[in-house]
């Protein structure tokens, strides 16, 4: 306890400009993803009422379904092309201007979304949705980045976790501002959807303050000085000389290196493993069932068995257990490690699946069934934050140089965002020909679809039982180590058997400096 409060003294500025990156970054992606669900009942009669309005007759319940799937899912397709551009933009401009922009970007859509009821247009909150999508693309791979760069070696892994913690407090967020007490009502869902806006104002407010992260300052812009400058804001005063050996030494392996394009990333072959790394652990974050259960909550309770007065408190008990969870992961991952946390995590997710699918199938034989459901639910959604969340988005910071992070977190984004529009536009179906209340979708989405049923569940089952053995045999524990030591266990399964000249671990005086100045 004594050494976590002298690191929140030493290093107050670190944790404010962490609050300020998650609070624009992260948080505003798990608040779309939970305050969507709360709105679904009356977005769905407002699409309906205004199709009526303009052509007299109300839409069939699959064309409903349709287009309320499509708002969903154009968030990913939009988060798809903010991520696209965000190699490109963040080596033009910089993290910090790009973060500045983008919040403007947030501000127009969360004001169109908020304007939609009163100009009687649901295609303003297509619109809005994928300009947010745009939005929260760009933002979330610079989050990232930029928690990796502005963090010293020991507390680099508590650094990353918080991008998960964010991510968690914004579902938090939108379920609670979600329920029907506050802006979850038939009046209110308009301020609901547009208080996205308000986020990105506080980061559009307070970034300003903040510096560019140290290693972008001394390796791009090779300003020695702006260096010093912004270890001194964010560490404190004192002695960094480690933190700084580490910069220098992974300069010395990019010079004369620019930064590489995502398609000159894919063929080098000295990355092959780490890219292989981020693409399974990005689409196990998707492909786990996660973002299914929170997209469709309420359909997943009640099919469960629950009333449906009592769904929406259910879900807030879903998204704080997440929370917590995430909490935990912070205080542990720099003790277990993220090898440990992600193969552990995986494990148990897979057997809470294979539960929910059993209990969900046997809910109409015992009382206490839905409650089993719920229960599982909830360990399922913890052990997630508590494991794999953090650990994930630390592993995608780690295990790449300064050169190859821009399309790096590129090629992470674009199968997360792919993943996001996948299980937003397919799971609704699934759910619909699985779930028993409407007969008449039931019988339109055909037998095919109806043979999955609870056990569509399986599916995510089947990713994480294959992405725990991936990572068990090929992942590199990067606890305390510096990217130098992690690319050299990487470059073993890169060249294998081939010889790899090793890098000097000395750093020339010429750049041994302190900050206490």
């Amino acid at each position: 306890m004594t050494g976590f409060l002298s690191d929140l003294v030493q290093y107050q500025g670190l944790f404010q400009m962490i609050s300020v990156l998650g609070i624009g970054g992260t948080f505003q992606i798990g608040f779309q993803i939970s305050s969507i669900t709360y709105m679904s009942q009356h977005v769905k009669a407002f699409i309906n009422e205004t199709w009526l309005e303009r052509y007299g007759y109300p839409l069939h319940q699959d064309n409903l379904l349709l287009l309320w799937s499509i708002t969903v899912s154009i968030f990913g397709i939009g988060g798809l092309l903010g991520s696209s551009g965000s190699r490109y933009l963040t080596a033009k401009y910089g993290k910090k201007k790009c973060l500045l922009c983008n919040n403007l970007l947030m501000i127009v859509a969360a004001s169109i979304m908020g304007c939609s009821n009163t100009a009687r247009s649901f295609e303003m909150i297509l619109i809005g949705r994928f300009m947010c999508g745009i939005s929260a693309g760009l933002c979330v791979p610079l989050h990232h980045q930029y928690l990796g760069e502005i963090s010293p070696r020991k507390m680099r892994g508590f650094a990353n976790s918080t991008a998960s913690f964010f991510w968690s407090l914004g579902k938090a967020i939108g379920q609670i501002s979600g329920q029907r007490e506050l802006l979850g009502s038939q009046a209110l869902w308009p301020m609901l959807m547009a208080s996205c806006g308000l986020p990105a104002l506080v980061q559009l407010v307070t970034l300003p303050f903040f510096p560019e992260s140290p290693p972008y300052l001394l390796m791009h812009k090779g300003d020695q000085e702006g260096c010093k400058k912004a270890i001194r804001q964010l560490w404190g005063e004192g002695h960094h000389q480690a933190e700084i050996d580490d910069i220098m030494r992974e300069k010395a392996t990019m010079k004369n290196t620019k930064i590489l394009s995502v398609l000159e990333l894919m063929k080098e072959p000295a990355f092959r493993w780490q890219l292989y790394t981020i693409v399974t652990l990005t689409a196990t974050m998707q492909l786990c069932g996660i973002n299914a259960i929170y997209f469709y909550t309420f359909e997943v309770l009640q099919a469960a068995g629950f009333d449906e007065r009592m769904i929406s408190y259910l879900t807030l008990s879903v998204g704080l257990s997440e929370l917590v969870a995430t909490v935990l992961c912070s205080s542990i991952i720099e003790r277990l490690g993220r090898k440990v946390l992600l193969r552990g995590g995986y494990s148990i997710m897979c057997s809470l699946l294979a539960g929910i699918t059993v209990t969900l199938s046997l809910q109409d034989w015992y009382f206490w069934m839905p409650y089993c459901s719920l229960c599982l639910i909830i360990l399922f959604v913890v052990v997630f934050g508590a494991g794999p969340a953090g650990a994930t988005l630390s592993v995608r910071s780690e295990i790449f140089q300064l050169s190859c992070r821009p399309p790096a977190f590129v090629i992470g984004a674009v199968v997360n965002w792919l993943g996001v529009f996948v299980i937003g536009t397919s799971f609704p179906f699934i759910v619909v020909s699985d779930f028993p209340w409407d007969t008449e979708l039931k019988s339109a989405a055909g037998a095919g679809r109806e043979r999955l049923k609870h056990f569509c569940f399986l599916i995510f089952m089947v990713v994480l039982f294959t992405s725990g053995i991936v990572i068990h045999l090929f992942l590199p524990e990067t606890k305390g180590k510096s990217i130098v030591e992690i690319t050299e266990e990487f470059n073993k399964l890169n060249f294998k058997k081939k010889h790899i000249p090793t890098i000097s671990n000395h750093v020339t005086e010429d750049y041994a400096f302190c900050t206490r100045l």
